[in-house]
């Protein structure tokens, strides 16, 4: 299996500027995500950054990084840039690991690219775990998936799917037994063929109301494969609470 990780890794966030360089245990959040995908068994590991002291600070842990745009509207477009800049072929698979994932399981990691190397058909693959409570199937922060049989994701939404008709029709909020209700988890696998293609496709108005870029590549007919973790993988960093915990963690560690 031969796959490589891109971070895609931008300093433009409101609740938590400069987030990709944030100190833990003596290091950028980035870098210390980046040493997590290194334990993967990704070739290589790259930063795609569009802010020259992220990719300084990569460089000074003797991390590659390379500079993107500034002006990429999601993560999905600047790994688009950073393959054309490494000038992967057509059918290589790249991981999207997203910046402020210092806590990632290198296996998940590896078990998205296996998911998607093993489907031919699929342009694709992501993961999700099993939705844990009714608050986690009403909360439109946690997005829903319902996948086929095979495994192939049907659809993605904020909105609480499967609907459990019978279970919620007296308007309870409840996690039907058995429900097939996915939590999804945003790690993503890619053909570099699709990346090409991904920055000329038009927004469709599922992933404008959804505000759900994956629906954009289902909007246009590309396959999504599911890799169906048993268990949800650790949180990533979007807040100072979050940061704290993390740096706990690693401090307990060390």
């Amino acid at each position: 299996m031969s796959f490589i990780a891109l971070i895609p890794a931008r300093t433009a966030s409101t609740r938590l500027p400069d987030k990709p360089l944030a100190d833990i245990a003596g290091k950028p959040m980035v870098v210390r995500t980046a040493e997590r995908a290194a334990l993967s068994g990704a070739s290589r590991v790259y930063i795609a950054t569009d802010d020259a002291r992220v990719q300084q600070a990569a460089q000074a842990h003797g991390l590659q990084a390379l500079m993107t745009r500034a002006d990429h509207p999601t993560g999905t477009d600047r790994l688009a840039e950073a393959a054309l800049q490494l000038g992967l072929p057509d059918d290589a698979v790249v991981v999207n690991v997203q910046g402020d994932e210092p806590l990632i399981e290198p296996e998940l990691i590896d078990a998205v690219a296996a998911r998607l190397i093993a489907s031919p058909e699929a342009d694709i693959a992501t993961c999700a775990c099993p939705l844990a409570d009714a608050q986690a199937l009403f909360n439109p922060n946690v997005v829903k998936l319902v996948c086929a049989a095979d495994g192939r994701a049907l659809y993605f939404s904020r909105a609480p799917i499967p609907w459990a008709r019978d279970a919620l029709a007296g308007g309870e909020r409840v996690l039907a037994d058995g429900l097939p209700a996915w939590h999804h988890i945003g790690l993503y696998a890619y053909r570099v063929s699709f990346l090409r293609r991904y920055p000329t496709l038009p927004q469709g108005a599922l992933e404008r109301f959804e505000s759900l870029e994956q629906l954009r590549a289902m909007e246009h007919g590309h396959v999504i494969v599911v890799h169906q973790a048993a268990h949800p993988p650790a949180a990533g960093v979007d807040t100072p609470a979050d940061l704290e915990r993390v740096r706990l963690i690693y401090s307990k560690r060390i």
